[in-house]
């Protein structure tokens, strides 16, 4: 994934947020693939686009599906689900396969703060230090990158 520009997909049913989180995307130097309103349109784009990282809200058009989306693209498109929603306390223990957490409502400079560390995180393979402030990474994840130490200190 290095030297590369980093493709997110938005999984968001309210269309003002989605177009607002692509500017986000874009802003920040990432490409946007698009955006999925329910689960069969974020998993049929998933599975044809490949992102490498999918801003996924639990609640779509569909119900409370989101969860599922984010085990799919984890296991099933090689893609990385990052939940952003106001219903944190729905994600599973293991954070449903994602890479953490962003709670509604959120900023935009903490979207773009979370962003951004989590590029360079999927891009090197390690953190460049503890999560920024509104980003709540999934203890799988804290692992992977490195992160274990800072988690235990700071727990």
């Amino acid at each position: 994934m290095s030297g590369r520009t980093l493709e997110v997909l938005i999984v968001e049913d309210e269309m003002l947020l989605a177009i607002e989180l692509e500017h986000l995307v874009e802003e920040v130097g990432c490409h946007s693939l698009g955006c999925a309103m329910s689960s069969d349109e974020a998993v049929d784009l998933a599975e044809k686009l490949h992102p490498d990282l999918a801003l996924v809200d639990v609640h779509l058009s569909d119900g409370p599906t989101g969860v599922d989306v984010a085990r799919k693209i984890s296991q099933d498109c090689g893609g990385v689900a990052l939940f952003m929603t106001a219903n944190v306390k729905r994600l599973p223990d293991d954070f449903a396969g994602a890479c953490g957490v962003i709670g509604k409502p959120y900023s935009e400079h903490g979207v773009k703060t979370a962003l951004g560390y989590l590029s360079y995180c999927l891009t090197e393979g390690h953190a460049p230090g503890p999560a920024p402030v509104g980003l709540t990474l999934a203890p799988a994840y804290a692992a992977l990158w490195g992160l274990d130490d800072v988690m235990q200190r700071t727990a």
